[in-house]
């Protein structure tokens, strides 16, 4: 009976560690069950807005090389600028078993219901430069100071203009311009540039001539610089005949290479009508070209390497159980929940300080500026 009893406990504790060891392996769609406890080797989903923007590109690049050199495996994949698209491509990385994701949306109110199932499958979500709304289901935000970004644009074109300081100058003609309206930094960007701007429409030293000024009438989907330009022509047709435009709020450099395509069309940067104070955000080559050439005349500078550095520290944090580096608890509300956040800081680049800025930090190569 002993020497039984003994064998049937023998063959006990083996069936436990059976069960001990598949529990620890891979389950049936590949992904590792193990990591769902710890960092070390987790497979993380890595969802960005599109190709057609080399910033996305960059930032894609960005956060597969972060999330390597901290040991991860990183699947990265492009929506292309279609929600449905993206929803589709994320149920899959939840299929196949990812630890977590990291997810810049294109739409931020149409990811509900995936990130209902990533919930499910315990799998930690950062939003990433774009906060998703609606939904709980959204662990951290990575993001740079939204509102910032516009004051800095905004105070740009009042400097510019000899506005600061109680100056009386004026009237000058301004057109503002947004991001896209499913986008939720949209708004931030132009409250931050309003809450500068607005007291010298109110005070008319800046005009609207075109009378769009509310933020549903100067949106841009997707953020489209063809978009920007055809609304550029409209205005520049119904509403400056005789008048001259000296200033344009853009929010992004792919929205003002499209103003400043309706400009010239228009004869701007001529010399008897020189091009208006044109804004713009993400300090792409293009525009960081058009920068120096004297066109566009800034950008707001982002460095979108840290913001992946902050990204990848959310995820290594949150599959080991812990809570990352945060600092801002309050600001972001997605209507379901305050998400906390870490932001980082813009940086106001124009042709004076383009170089210090974008090109001694190795963002962006001289050689490529050329």
């Amino acid at each position: 009976m002993r020497n039984r009893s003994a064998a049937l406990a023998a063959m006990a504790t083996a069936a436990s560690l059976a069960l001990t060891l598949t529990a620890c392996g891979q389950n049936s769609e590949g992904g590792s069950e193990e990591n769902k406890g710890g960092s070390e080797g987790a497979v993380v989903g890595v969802s960005m807005p599109t190709k057609s923007s080399e910033r996305w590109i960059a930032d894609g690049k960005y956060v597969v090389d972060n999330l390597e050199a901290k040991g991860f495996e990183a699947k990265l994949v492009y929506g292309e600028d279609d929600p449905d698209q993206q929803v589709s491509q994320i149920e899959n990385m939840i299929t196949q078993g990812v630890d977590a994701l990291i997810v810049a949306a294109i739409d931020n109110k149409s990811l509900n219901n995936v990130l209902q199932q990533a919930k499910d499958a315990d799998i930690p979500v950062i939003s990433y430069d774009r906060l998703i709304l609606g939904t709980e289901n959204v662990d951290y935000y990575a993001s740079f100071d939204n509102e910032k970004v516009g004051e800095l644009q905004g105070n740009y074109i009042v400097e510019k203009l000899g506005l600061k300081d109680g100056s009386e100058k004026g009237p000058f003609n301004i057109e503002l311009f947004a991001g896209s309206n499913d986008d939720n930094n949209t708004r931030y960007f132009f409250g931050g540039a309003m809450s500068v701007l607005k007291p010298y429409i109110d005070k008319k030293q800046l005009v609207v001539r075109s009378g769009q000024t509310e933020l549903t009438q100067v949106t841009t989907l997707r953020w489209d610089g063809g978009t920007a330009q055809k609304r550029m022509d409209d205005i520049l047709t119904s509403s400056y005949k005789s008048e001259r435009v000296d200033a344009v709020l853009s929010p992004y450099d792919g929205i003002s290479i499209g103003i400043l395509s309706a400009l010239k069309s228009d004869n701007y940067g001529s010399a008897d009508k020189p091009l208006p104070v044109v804004t713009g955000q993400d300090a792409e080559l293009a525009s960081v070209k058009s920068i120096i050439a004297d066109q566009q005349s800034m950008t707001v500078y982002k460095d979108t390497r840290e913001l992946a550095k902050v990204a990848t520290n959310m995820v290594q944090a949150s599959l080991d159980g812990k809570e990352p580096e945060l600092n801002d608890k309050e600001t972001y509300d997605n209507g379901s929940k305050v998400v906390p956040a870490y932001l980082l800081e813009p940086v106001s680049v124009d042709k004076e300080n383009y170089k210090e800025a974008v090109v001694d930090s190795g963002y962006l190569k001289e050689s490529d500026l050329k």
